[in-house]
């Protein structure tokens, strides 16, 4: 069992002047229940799972007032190696808990840990593998893998280690329509066999059926506490005000009615465009001919390692090695303009966020002949709903905080072609439909638009071109 009391929180020292991230949080996960924690980005439902796995305070720095139990004891008492044999956790950013190269040995390594026999470390990852349909992954370079490759072999850790208490942050963000399918059987199957299970998401379909109770954050506090019998009672508009996401599934893949391109569309065109690791055989983007619409909002879907992410890179100049012909207004441009010509939102948004505070983000990211940079900046802070977060620095954010803070420097360049991987893994509804508002807005201001995304909500409000991979 796990209960929080009278739980309060902010980052930093006692001494600091941080609004709490958490307000009074009093709740009760009983063992085996399924837990949706929900609500708008920035809420505190992050800064909840690392109370419990004690990456708060132990990493994290803050001040904690109150008490968490876990299993009857105090997790002051509970030192970290512990709650490693206890509690197993999912991040938001999966990249930031391997530690391997190699996806076999990673699956193996928690085992290791506990003395496990190898022949019951390999019986366990073959199991797992085998039902979890991830033979294509095994003995493969993490590095090399798509983000959503990588969720999923932070989930078959999990799985493989056989922890009783199972922490999601964020785990459908990712995944394609099929792979959310899989992450949906995968908590099935933890739910059998009595796991506690507690998840961190603004993505409810896949939960709606089989979850046990449903707990709504806003501002750092508990707003609603609803058990499973009870949410047939909400209805969209309800669901929409406390900043969540549809509860029907629908694959970005079957959506059929946008065109590639009209015959009116000024274009960007790739002609045999490809690019492979150096120590990879296979070519991981491989492109005979292609047309981007200009000054259009363009969709790109496919399942996860169709290569999506790595043609944007190529697409904006960040991979050396990429061969091909990319031709802009009638001009062949090399990679090392494009690189001038295109501004890329990254996935991992922390990775490309590197100065003390917000602010300084979007004004390193202003045009050096700017003038009212404070002014400028601000304003577009505030066009994000971040201008209060100014002076905190960016990797205090949640994650829905760090994925606007990055299109808002997206937004400070003034770049002509702007791309975004997977722009709305951690927002809410409320701040999917700003974006979508912001990239219209760019759109009408010539800006073009590249978004790689699962999202088929972002894309029926704001995409005006589709292409598959």
């Amino acid at each position: 069992m796990i209960e929080f009391r009278h739980v309060y929180f902010h980052y930093g020292t006692e001494d600091d002047q941080h609004t709490s991230e958490l307000n009074d949080i009093n709740l009760r996960i009983e063992d085996g229940e399924l837990i949706l924690i929900t609500g708008p980005s920035g809420c505190g439902k992050t800064t909840l799972l690392r109370l419990i796995n004690g990456l708060i305070p132990r990493f994290y720095q803050g001040n904690v007032k109150g008490d968490i139990l876990l299993n009857g004891r105090s997790f002051k008492n509970n030192e970290l190696y512990d709650l490693a044999r206890v509690v197993g956790t999912v991040f938001q950013n999966p990249k930031s808990q391997f530690y391997n190269v190699d996806t076999t040995s990673e699956l193996a390594f928690a085992c290791e840990n506990q003395g496990l026999p190898k022949s019951d470390i390999y019986q366990r990852i073959d199991t797992t593998v085998a039902d979890l349909h991830m033979e294509n992954l095994m003995d493969r370079n993490i590095f090399h893998l798509s983000d959503g490759e990588k969720q999923k072999i932070a989930c078959a850790s999990i799985e493989v280690a056989g922890l009783n208490i199972i922490l999601l942050d964020e785990p459908s963000a990712n995944l394609d329509y099929d792979s959310t399918l899989m992450l949906k059987k995968l908590i099935l199957h933890w739910k059998k066999q009595g796991r506690t299970i507690v998840v961190a998401e603004h993505r409810i379909a896949y939960l709606w059926d089989i979850m046990d109770r449903l707990v709504v954050m806003k501002q750092g506090e508990i707003v609603k506490d609803i058990k499973s019998e009870q949410k047939n009672t909400l209805n969209d508009l309800d669901l929409q005000k406390m900043g969540l996401r549809t509860r029907l599934m629908e694959s970005p893949i079957q959506i059929n009615k946008m065109p590639s391109v009209t015959q009116d569309d000024q274009i960007i065109a790739l002609k045999n465009f490809n690019f492979a690791y150096h120590d990879v055989k296979k070519k991981i983007v491989n492109i005979k001919s292609l047309a981007i619409a200009r000054n259009q909002i363009t969709a790109i879907v496919g399942k996860n390692g169709a290569g999506k992410t790595s043609f944007l890179n190529c697409f904006c100049g960040l991979e050396k090695s990429c061969k091909g012909i990319f031709k802009y207004e009638d001009r062949i441009v090399s990679n090392r303009e494009r690189k001038k010509l295109c501004f890329m939102v990254m996935q991992n948004t922390g990775n490309q966020l590197f100065t003390e505070s917000v602010l300084d983000e979007v004004l390193i990211s202003l045009p050096k002949r700017s003038k009212n940079k404070n002014d400028v900046a601000m304003n577009i802070l505030r066009q994000f709903d971040l201008d209060f977060l100014a002076h905190r620095h960016p990797q205090s954010l949640s994650g829905g905080q760090k994925q606007r803070l990055a299109i808002a420097c997206a937004l400070a360049t003034g770049r002509k072609i702007l791309t975004l991987d997977e722009p709305t893994s951690g927002l809410d509804y409320a701040h999917m439909q700003e974006l979508a508002q912001l990239l219209s807005k760019l759109k009408s201001m010539n800006t073009t638009i590249v978004v790689v995304t699962h999202d088929s909500e972002l894309i029926h409000a704001c995409c005006t071109r589709l292409i598959h991979m």
